[in-house]
């Protein structure tokens, strides 16, 4: 079974034709964006200046979103925009979805943008591109009554900017397969269902695939995933292990896969229980970085893990004062049942580490202490890599998904020391969750590995962030690819 997004069908192009009046044949609508503080005279330059101007003069703000048409041998929708002066990828990500959307009201099918600004053309036609592809890219629907079908085909991006339309759509198609598992129902993308995708995923891209399933875990002493896994009555909780065998450098991407968060026997109150179907997004994000990773560098030797379980009501549910003993050895007492994506992750990083990968990054919509320090606009990330701080905040910027490190000094462990076991779970209360929660993965990951952990606090962002339109995010994706192959991590790490 496979619950894979239909494709993006959208064509980008790229064209050093000028717009002009005769271009417009080819167009139903046209995005003429602006440099920050340009002159008025300067305005009467641009294609379309004077009705550009026209529109700027009339408006009662200057700095807000001009629609008018342009006139060809028929009338096409015109959109003008100025950008602020904070042209970084995030603000150019969300100018673009607001420029957009505004463009896309008229529904048409082929859209024209250009860009005045030699500058920050390519800045400026990167987050545009990237716009448009999100646009087309819905979340699943079960209204009995269909949307309107909307008719955008393509996006000319003229003045020829020179960037990866490639690299773009594939992380594109990664993003709205993360956010389209995400977003599924929890009686359509159970455990057994998220098994079953990537399995059909590992299939259609030629992976290696093993699926370790609540037996195998059993015999392999894997209890902490599986305290988890008690309460499913399906039995259809699993590891599941993709791998892209390579002669570059060696990634693992590990990713919490629990399919519905009840809280457990520690059961949540309605408003926090409500979007829990979304508790997997982890492993759709690790799911979707691993197919883009591949497919944008075929040399990389690529392995991903994926925690998938639910965290159900039943009389064996796992309960607070429980010790339980994970794959590495280690002994838990468990405090609280909603802290359920810790103890999955724990025995997920002892397999992924013990392969010995140049790093692992997992993923985890894994607290809600990340949401309270930085709320859902940013995602946190920690790694037992200091040096790695500065690299993971630069490709936060570079790629439009911010990110920003947590402290994890040994005196945190505090907070969780045990009397009955070698760790709490978590702290029975007071804050800083998400610290602890990073000090507990920590112990599970073998020594000498580096490791970065990312706390999914945007996972979800009321209105959609950056880029993308939906509450779902699918963040990580972006903000993967520019830290793995963009940035200079391995040799930081070196």
């Amino acid at each position: 079974m496979d619950f894979a997004p239909p494709p993006i069908r959208l064509r980008t192009l790229v064209t050093d034709k000028r717009l002009t009046t005769a271009a417009l044949a080819d167009l139903d609508h046209v995005i003429v964006v602006m440099p920050h503080r340009i002159r008025p005279k300067d305005i009467a330059t641009l294609p379309f200046g004077a009705i550009i101007r026209t529109l700027r003069d009339q408006a009662s703000s200057k700095t807000g979103i001009l629609s008018g048409t342009a006139q060809a041998t028929r009338q096409v929708g015109l959109t003008a925009v100025t950008t602020g002066a904070d042209t970084s990828a995030f603000v150019l990500g969300n100018l673009a979805r607001r420029t957009l959307t505004s463009a896309l009201g008229s529904n048409p099918a082929r859209v024209g943008l250009f860009v005045a600004d030699d500058d920050s053309r390519d800045a400026v036609s990167l987050a545009f591109a990237r716009a448009a592809l999100t646009a087309v890219a819905p979340l699943a629907s079960y209204k009995s009554k269909k949307a309107p079908k909307k008719k955008f085909r393509s996006l000319t991006l003229f003045g020829k900017p020179t960037i990866d339309l490639t690299r773009i759509r594939i992380e594109a198609e990664a993003n709205h397969l993360a956010r389209w598992l995400a977003a599924m129902p929890p009686n359509v993308l159970d455990a057994g269902a998220l098994v079953d995708t990537a399995e059909a995923l590992a299939d259609k891209h030629d992976f290696e695939c093993k699926i370790y399933d609540e037996i195998e875990l059993g015999k392999l002493g894997a209890n902490a995933f599986l305290a988890v896994a008690r309460a499913n009555d399906h039995s259809n909780a699993a590891i599941v292990h993709l791998r892209r065998r390579g002669e570059g450098r060696h990634i693992s991407l590990v990713g919490k896969g629990v399919c519905y968060d009840t809280g457990g026997i520690n059961v949540k109150p309605a408003n926090y229980m409500n979007g829990m179907h979304e508790d997997m997004e982890g492993s759709a994000v690790a799911l979707a970085t691993f197919i883009a990773l591949s497919r944008l560098d075929p040399n990389l030797n690529l392995e991903c893990w994926l925690a998938v379980t639910e965290n159900r009501i039943s009389s064996a549910a796992y309960t607070p004062n429980e010790v339980v003993t994970a794959m590495n050895g280690t002994t838990i007492e468990v405090i609280h049942s909603d802290a359920e994506g810790r103890m999955a992750l724990a025995d997920t990083l002892v397999l992924a580490s013990r392969n010995k990968p140049e790093i692992i990054m997992d993923y985890a919509t894994l607290t809600g202490a990340c949401v309270g320090a930085l709320t859902t606009a940013y995602s946190g990330v920690f790694t037992n890599r200091d040096a790695l701080h500065a690299e993971l905040i630069e490709a936060g910027k570079a790629s439009g998904e911010r990110v920003w490190p947590f402290p994890l000094d040994a005196d945190f462990d505090k907070a969780i020391d045990s009397t009955v076991a070698d760790v709490k779970q978590c702290a029975a209360s007071g804050s800083g969750d998400h610290i602890h929660a990073s000090r507990f993965l920590q112990r599970f990951v073998e020594k000498g590995v580096p490791w970065v952990h990312m706390d999914l606090s945007a996972g979800n962002n009321k209105g959609g962030l950056g880029h993308i339109g939906t509450d779902t995010t699918g963040f990580g994706v972006h903000v993967s690819a520019a830290f793995l192959l963009d940035g200079t991590p391995f040799d930081t790490l070196a």
